[in-house]
């Protein structure tokens, strides 16, 4: 069932408030927001030394909990980059498939919105479905494809919560071109010292999981304009955009898709043929150990982008006004 927007916005307050009585008062009111995928935990080591808070999502009132290994589940309070821009992250995050609803895996996006962040930073684990990307390639996202909101699974179903945003937000913009023209400059500086990582832009297709994607259903979503696929993001994208807030969002390939047929039955192969049906499938634990083998190189690539953040966020003010 979907929360109404009167508890939902009350339910929002009531976490928030929680949470700004928990951190300590110069913490408050974070900046920036990042939400750290499989793998992508290190991400909170990108904190300056010091001032930091953790909570644990177990702590938190109404807050989803995460059930899947390589989610640590809980928030990192403390400041980014040589510009110490006050931020939040999300080790961890829920899903779908995990049983929540669609709207509530996108609940602490809009308890990121009360407590002051501008902008949002995601990352997440996705299988590479364009040929040209490589494991442990950065693809940063200018698009997405929201299969399970075409058929009706939409954070944004049900009556509007006005408090948040407008009935029909716009997703056509919802990728920001100032903040990726950031992330290229700073991959730029960076390049040097990870030139084997790549990076590129493209299109997320969003699928409900948990099951990884069929070689047909990989040759569909490629056929459809999608770069890399994954189970989670869009529905954070959408809370996020709906709130008025500016999204960046990469995506670390960590396996590619399978996109060839396998064999027929009748057909005449050599070798064994439960490895030749195996080759190249994915699984959970390489896609955290391929996190765990990027982390230090997204974690740089954060910071120098953080670093530019709060330039930008002055030239350009929200679309929509605080709503506290």
């Amino acid at each position: 069932m979907t929360s109404a927007p009167g508890n939902l916005y009350a339910h929002c307050l009531e976490t928030a408030k929680f949470i700004q009585d928990q951190v300590p008062q110069e913490l408050r009111a974070p900046a920036v927001g990042v939400i750290c995928g499989s793998g992508l935990g290190g991400l909170a080591d990108t904190v300056e030394d010091g001032a930091r808070f953790d909570i644990s999502y177990s702590d938190i009132p109404n807050f989803p909990q995460s059930t899947v290994q390589g989610h640590a589940g809980k928030l990192v309070f403390g400041y980014l980059g040589k510009s110490k821009t006050p931020a939040v992250l999300m080790v961890g995050r829920a899903h779908f498939y995990e049983g929540h609803n669609i709207d509530k895996t996108a609940f602490p996006v809009r308890v990121m919105k009360l407590l002051g962040v501008k902008v949002v930073v995601v990352t997440n684990a996705a299988g590479g479905l364009n040929p040209d990307f490589e494991v442990g390639d950065i693809c940063l996202l200018n698009d997405h494809i929201n299969f399970p909101g075409l058929s009706g699974l939409h954070p944004l179903r049900g009556p509007n919560a006005e408090e948040f945003g407008p009935r029909f937000p716009p997703m056509s913009d919802a990728y920001d071109l100032e903040l990726r023209k950031s992330v290229h400059t700073a991959y730029k500086k960076l390049q040097l010292s990870i030139p084997t990582r790549r990076l590129h832009e493209g299109v997320y297709a969003f699928v409900s999981g948990p099951s990884f994607e069929t070689r047909a259903e990989c040759r569909l979503l490629r056929l459809l304009g999608a770069d890399v696929v994954g189970m989670s993001t869009v529905p954070e994208i959408i809370a996020a955009r709906h709130a008025g807030m500016r999204i960046l969002a990469m995506s670390l390939v960590t396996n590619k898709a399978v996109l060839e047929p396998g064999p027929r039955g009748d057909a005449q192969v050599e070798g064994d043929v439960q490895n030749i049906m195996e080759e190249g499938a994915a699984n959970h634990l390489e896609v955290l150990e391929a996190g765990k083998m990027a982390a230090n190189d997204m974690q740089s690539l954060v910071r120098l982008v953080v670093d530019e953040l709060p330039d930008i966020t002055e030239r350009r003010p929200l679309p929509v006004s605080e709503q506290q």
